[in-house]
């Protein structure tokens, strides 16, 4: 049996794609967070009408939101990770992983960038048990590769990439920048009052930079880029996101002298 991630984001999609083409049992899981964009019903089920598959809803029985996690936990994010991630999504997985005992690998959508090797290179040596699979780097897909390729099938990206977000995140994503709170406050300003009301309530911030901590309710609506360049995708790994080491595996894997399956 083959795992495989559905994420609502386009390269985990194509992700999704290559694995029913390369697999006989692929079972395909979404983790809903509660905190998504509503269209993601609607690609999911243009993913499961164009290739005939069935994408298998999962949620954690203990919270309903990013919002619940954050008041209850009293924690955002840290070196460690964001608290909505492990509790949403890796406790999820985890809870999965419990019932089926088995498999024979989990396909994961890392693409084609040096960044995102470095990220599967480090997420299968510290969870050699997953068996990760990663198709796109196999098949050197970049995100441009998949966004084409979903246009191709006909399936339109979900609506937060057509808004001009890098990544179909929960909507107000606790690891985006300066650029980007900005950009949820224009866009989606009920998201933005309720994470500065939860900030002051837990006395805790999603931004700082080299002054210290930036509370929402105090960022100035002029400052940063309507979207950060680098939004990290908030996947099953989110202690991973905050390496951004290209170690010479990544390299080897780059110019084609190592398969990201021989990566130990």
């Amino acid at each position: 049996m083959i795992i495989a991630w559905f994420s609502c984001g386009a390269t985990s999609a194509i992700a999704c794609y290559l694995a029913l083409q390369s697999y006989n049992n692929v079972e395909l899981f979404y983790i809903d967070t509660g905190s998504s964009h509503p269209d993601n019903e609607r690609f999911i089920a243009q993913f499961q009408n164009a290739f005939h598959c069935k994408v298998n809803i999962l949620k954690s029985s203990k919270y309903n939101s990013v919002q619940e996690v954050l008041r209850k936990k009293r924690f955002i994010n840290g070196p460690s990770g964001a608290s909505c991630t492990f509790e949403l999504k890796k406790r999820v997985r985890y809870a999965l992983e419990d019932i089926l005992h088995t498999w024979d690998g989990q396909v994961f959508g890392f693409d084609y960038c040096k960044r995102e090797i470095n990220r599967a290179i480090r997420f299968k040596q510290q969870n050699p048990d997953t068996k990760p699979l990663f198709p796109l780097i196999e098949h050197k897909f970049t995100k441009e590769n998949c966004l084409s390729l979903l246009e191709k099938f006909n399936i339109k990206p979900p609506v937060m990439y057509r808004l001009g977000y890098n990544n179909n995140n929960c909507i107000g994503c606790v690891k985006g920048g300066i650029g980007y709170w900005n950009k949820i406050r224009t866009d989606f300003p009920n998201v933005f009052l309720e994470m500065s009301l939860i900030e002051r309530e837990i006395n805790a911030t999603c931004l700082k930079d080299a002054n210290g901590r930036i509370f929402l309710d105090e960022l100035d609506p002029k400052r940063g880029m309507k979207v950060s360049k680098i939004i990290p995708d908030c996947s099953l790994f989110c202690e991973l996101e905050f390496a951004n080491i290209i170690d010479q595996q990544c390299e080897k894997v780059m110019q084609g002298s190592m398969s990201i399956r021989d990566v130990s």
